[in-house]
């Protein structure tokens, strides 16, 4: 299959009425798939073609289909049908596919949905692959590999390691002579070094992370809170105002862009951040999106840590493939998995577009020969931050996390538009939030 484009994608939309159909659906399928018996797929031909699916940008896709072209080279049966899209609208697709029983072999997920698939049976544990020695993850970091199980079984094989980033314009500081944002700084001060840069670069100096929940999870972890306490929130109305007011300041101080602009932040994939199209300072993404923004730009980037404490920042899984459960060519689906995370070709090819290499030998032969000077800067970046980083939260979101990440999104925005007050704002969202990881 072509490759679907992202002008081609929807918007993302997931609805309650779409998972539930699919949560409803995925348990027959499942087990009419069981029926044929596990790895009949090939037919009598002995070919084997795995589907498999995932979301970024061009680049990705063409160094996916590099790494899954050698997988072929060495193993002759097997072909594969790569479908691919922009991240705003791929777990709307996801979703349909799983519902309709068109569910790919293989596809990509992340930490917001893991819990969810998992929990609904779609992700094929790979717990016993890996006691069997068919996926090696002997040469990953602990925490990362932990970073994929729910309910103690892996749902899903870590194919990066990643950090959070606050990215800002080189270039434009240093035309006017301004300082630039250091790891450490605090909140109040970062604000005041934004709002110093919308004063003299006439330029908003930086987007309104209101509604960005990486920020917002890295805010409460420095207040000695957490996003989630096993399956109940890890904070608390009193918690949302103080970060609410922190950006209505910000807003107030002239630090951010006008509400329309910050809501097109919000909505706009990494190749139309605010940093890369001219209308803010900085951005508010992950370490490895370093190399595709600088694609969309002529100015130079830098990277710190997000403001505060930088040890409330954790090194996550960037994101996983996950095999399905009801697919017939379990094993093969897992060796090729198993490729794209320990083979070192394919590691070189793959670079660290996905995060750094989850395979620490890959990783290190990656740092040595690379090339390119982004993904050089990505590297150099997420192992100096990773020397100031803590420790991972306890476990993976639990289900409904993609429903709060779009309700923050909502909210966010009522207060941006002073539809709500902070405290109005604060509110609405832990009551949100909870109606969507049914806590109590």
């Amino acid at each position: 299959m072509e490759p679907i484009q992202r002008g081609n994608t929807p918007a993302q939309r997931t609805t309650r009425r779409r998972l539930l159909a699919a949560a409803l659906t995925v348990p027959l399928l499942v087990g009419a798939a069981a029926c044929g018996g596990d790895d009949e797929g090939g037919g009598s031909s002995g070919k084997t073609e795995l589907s498999i699916f995932w979301w970024g940008a061009e680049k990705r896709a063409e160094l996916t289909d590099q790494a899954l072209k050698l997988y072929t080279s060495k193993h002759p049966d097997v072909t594969f049908k790569t479908t691919w899209q922009g991240n705003q609208g791929y777990f709307d697709k996801l979703a349909t596919l799983t519902a309709g029983g068109n569910a790919p072999d293989i596809f990509q997920i992340d930490d917001n949905y893991i819990s969810e698939y998992a929990g609904r049976g779609v992700t094929l544990d790979l717990t016993p692959y890996t006691e069997n020695g068919k996926l090696d993850v002997t040469k990953f970091p602990k925490s990362l590999l932990e970073y994929g199980k729910v309910e103690g079984k892996l749902a899903g094989v870590p194919m990066g390691e990643n950090t959070q980033g606050l990215v800002y314009n080189k270039t434009l500081l240093a035309k006017y002579k301004l300082p630039e944002p250091k790891t450490g700084m605090s909140w109040e001060a970062f604000v005041d070094w934004a709002a110093n840069v919308s004063k003299v670069a006439k330029l908003p100096g930086t987007q309104d992370a209101s509604a960005v929940y990486q920020a917002l999870w890295v805010f409460l972890r420095q207040n000695g809170k957490d996003l989630y306490a096993g399956k109940q929130l890890g904070f608390d109305e009193a918690d949302m105002t103080k970060w609410f007011t922190l950006w209505k300041n910000a807003r107030d101080k002239g630090a951010t862009p006008t509400p329309d602009v910050i809501h097109e932040g919000n909505a706009s994939d990494v190749s139309k951040q605010l940093v890369v199209t001219g209308k803010a300072g900085t951005s508010w993404v992950w370490a490895n999106q370093m190399p595709e923004l600088k694609k969309n730009t002529d100015a130079e980037l830098g990277v710190v840590a997000y403001p505060g404490n930088p040890d409330a920042q954790w090194a996550r899984a960037s994101m996983y493939f996950s095999a399905f459960r009801g697919s017939k060519n379990k094993d093969v689906a897992v060796d090729v998995i198993n490729f794209l995370a320990n083979d070192p070709e394919a590691g070189k090819i793959l670079g660290t577009d996905r995060g750094l290499p989850p395979n620490l030998d890959v990783r290190k032969q990656v740092a040595d020969t690379v090339s390119d000077p982004n993904m050089k800067q990505t590297i150099a970046v997420q192992d100096e931050l990773g020397t100031k980083f803590g420790p991972n939260p306890p476990g993976v979101p639990p289900q409904g996390h993609s429903k709060v990440r779009s309700e923050l999104i909502t909210i966010a925005e009522e207060v941006v538009y002073g539809r709500q007050t902070p405290e109005q704002g604060a509110a609405a969202f832990v009551s949100a939030a909870k109606a969507a990881i049914g806590a109590s």
